[in-house]
């Protein structure tokens, strides 16, 4: 995606994906609250028709990327990579060809579901490092526009999947976060499931023991859990390490003192799969996350 795909996206989309929602609106606009900073009364007009804004407090406006740019305080390609991972309606029929969908409607068929045989499934996650992590994952055929597709598969709490090979990345169903829950006090919560998997093969060098676990399958739904972790004596937060990933984090310890953000573990890597794959330190009983 590029800026001008991005800007084609409705903002109203992109401000509810970010938890906003309009105090009051029309067929041709919407107002509100300060997206940027508290308020009591919205200052901060949409424009449906021209899908641009304007900060009335502040005296400043523009389309989806100079909105962007000052929500998430960094830069134009970590703005596109996060868009990359949002589901958009309004961007579906721009993303179906490239099968790079977060999230289809019904035009599709799940014709299998069963554990992993495929070898290049096998290969495909042998090169992510986590080929010994298949008990969460299934191997998901389906048909999509009279073509027979198949994946790794990793079931949300809506039933969907999201799923992944080497050449796609989209969501079969409802898009949703995954729990796993183990009666735990601690929580530990990941963007992406492939961060999930990668933990499990490092959370006994860590000296960690089992907890609760969240996946996000998108940093967008930060928004549905960061007021639901109140009863966690633990909190950890192991999330990408760019714009749309501090800003989570900061979500999340805003509403629960107890959160943690622990990405000094991969502190020089995109995201913790990502220093899976390159780097394996010597002494990972020493790594431990601290508070940011």
């Amino acid at each position: 995606m590029n800026c001008k795909q991005f800007n084609t996206i409705l903002l109203e989309e992109v401000l509810l994906s970010l938890g906003h929602l309009p105090t009051k609106q029309s067929e041709k606009e919407a107002w509100y609250l300060n997206p940027f900073s508290k308020e009591n009364h919205a200052s901060f007009k949409l424009n449906k028709s021209l899908n641009i804004w304007y900060l009335f407090s502040d005296g400043i406006g523009g389309n989806n990327i100079d909105f962007m740019k000052r929500y998430l305080n960094t830069s134009i390609s970590e703005i596109l990579d996060w868009t990359e991972n949002q589901n958009f309606s309004s961007f579906q029929n721009h993303r179906i060809p490239n099968r790079k969908l977060e999230n289809l409607d019904k035009t599709y068929d799940i014709t299998e579901v069963k554990n992993i045989q495929h070898p290049a499934l096998f290969e495909y996650l042998r090169e992510r490092r986590v080929e010994n992590q298949t008990e969460f994952l299934n191997e998901i055929h389906y048909r999509m526009n009279d073509k027979n597709y198949f994946g790794i598969g990793f079931k949300n709490d809506s039933d969907g999947y999201e799923i992944r090979n080497a050449y796609s990345k989209i969501c079969l169903g409802k898009k949703d976060i995954s729990t796993i829950n183990n009666g735990s006090n601690s929580i530990r919560i990941f963007e992406g499931f492939f961060d999930f998997l990668s933990f499990k093969n490092v959370e006994k060098f860590l000296e960690k023991e089992p907890s609760d676990y969240i996946i996000l399958n998108s940093v967008s739904m930060v928004n549905k859990i960061k007021n639901n972790l109140g009863n966690y004596q633990n909190i950890e937060l192991y999330f990408d390490n760019d714009g749309a990933g501090n800003h989570a984090v900061e979500m999340i310890k805003s509403k629960n003192e107890k959160a943690k953000d622990c990405r000094i573990l991969y502190s020089s890597f995109k995201d913790l799969n990502d220093w899976l794959i390159h780097k394996k330190p010597s002494n990972e009983r020493q790594l431990k996350c601290r508070r940011r």
